[in-house]
């Protein structure tokens, strides 16, 4: 077994897939308490299943704070999502955002623990876009510095079986530079669908679908259309209708009140056409606002969205709602995940026995 050291854990999206392919956590850090909280009784629940405790220290805190950090040597492996609101076009983007500098913090403790690979996860933009050039090209040069030779790639967590195009990018370094290291290639040809992830999970209100988010779903006074009637704005807030049909849109940490994805429960239960969809039409052609939207449409549940990010149904989740939300909006998939950490471990021709009954709960 090879063994890693997870930083900026979270609620252990990455994690989860690391150690679906055989990876052995070590040590765990965030400074969220209630992700850490859900990451721990994770871990528990996997250890109560598979019947091998994963008892690696989990630490909360300011990762630049943390007494007795791991030492050289102690991880084959470093990974970890450094937090990504400065970079992300979902917020202000301003480079002076102190969280940005996480990043660095992160390749400080590559630096200290010297590990063979590291695996770095964040943002689309970050990689992609131009006003962040600079800083990918410094964090590139710093992790040269340090021994390091590094690959970039954003990858599509639809290519891998999540029903969400959620686009991710994936730093990896490499110690030994002789080693070539490879993405992982798609593993599905046809996406999944909003639908199909969501029929795996009992009727909303029942146990194990019971975390309904109870924000209002009212008709924008004034709509602003777009060619898709899953894009614009049609109701209140930014939480938009999500195609059943189709992947969702990369699902975000603002999740738990009006920003709270929106579906149609008639089509979900019958396949019937989206009501959503008719009403667009209507608008379109000059046609009159509603005055109430139909009960059929609501908001995702908790475990609805940690389905669509494919982490395990009976996943246990702490904090208050909008805190549950959070920590799966900020997650890596787990699905993805287990993708990347496979690819690491061809690499390195490390030899590792999957975590077969994880990796069955993940999606």
């Amino acid at each position: 077994m090879k063994r890693f050291v997870s930083l900026y854990s979270g609620a252990g999206g990455l994690d989860l897939g690391f150690i679906a392919a055989g990876f052995t956590p070590v040590f765990a850090n965030d400074i969220n308490a209630d992700a850490m909280k859900t990451y721990a009784a994770a871990m528990a629940a996997i250890s109560k299943k598979t019947g091998k405790a994963l008892n690696h220290r989990i630490v909360t805190g300011d990762i630049r704070e943390v007494e007795e950090l791991p030492e050289k040597g102690s991880a084959e492996l470093v990974i970890g999502g450094p937090p990504c609101q400065g970079f992300s076009v979902a917020g202000k983007m301003d480079p002076n955002d102190p969280r940005s500098r996480h990043v660095f913090d992160f390749l400080a403790m590559v630096e200290r623990i010297q590990p063979m690979v590291f695996v770095m996860e964040n943002v689309k933009a970050l990689a992609k876009n131009k006003r962040w050039a600079g800083t990918i090209a410094d964090i590139r040069k710093k992790a040269e510095e340090i021994g390091y030779k590094t690959n970039l790639e954003v990858l599509n967590s639809a290519d891998y079986g999540v029903p969400q195009t959620r686009e991710r990018m994936f730093l990896v370094g490499v110690k030994n530079h002789s080693i070539d290291y490879d993405y992982p290639k798609p593993t599905v040809k046809e996406w999944m669908s909003v639908a199909d992830a969501l029929r795996k999970l009992p009727p909303l209100g029942e146990p194990g679908n019971d975390q309904a988010c109870k924000a209002k779903i009212t008709a924008a006074k004034n709509p602003v259309l777009r060619p898709s009637p899953f894009a614009g704005m049609l109701f209140n807030g930014q939480g938009r209708p999500m195609n059943l049909n189709k992947p969702a849109p990369t699902l975000p940490a603002s999740m738990g009140g009006n920003r709270t994805p929106i579906i149609d429960q008639e089509t979900l239960e019958t396949g019937a056409p989206q009501w959503v969809e008719e009403y667009h039409a209507k608008l379109q052609n000059g046609g009159n606002l509603i005055g109430n939207v139909p009960v059929r449409l609501r908001r995702i549940s908790v475990q609805e969205a940690a389905a669509i990010q494919t982490f395990p149904r009976d996943m246990p989740w702490y904090g208050s709602q909008c805190s549950r939300y959070r920590q799966i909006g900020n997650a890596v998939p787990p699905k993805m995940a287990f993708e990347v950490a496979r690819s690491v471990a061809e690499a390195f021709g490390m030899d590792l026995n999957a975590n077969s009954s994880l990796l069955d709960e993940l999606g």
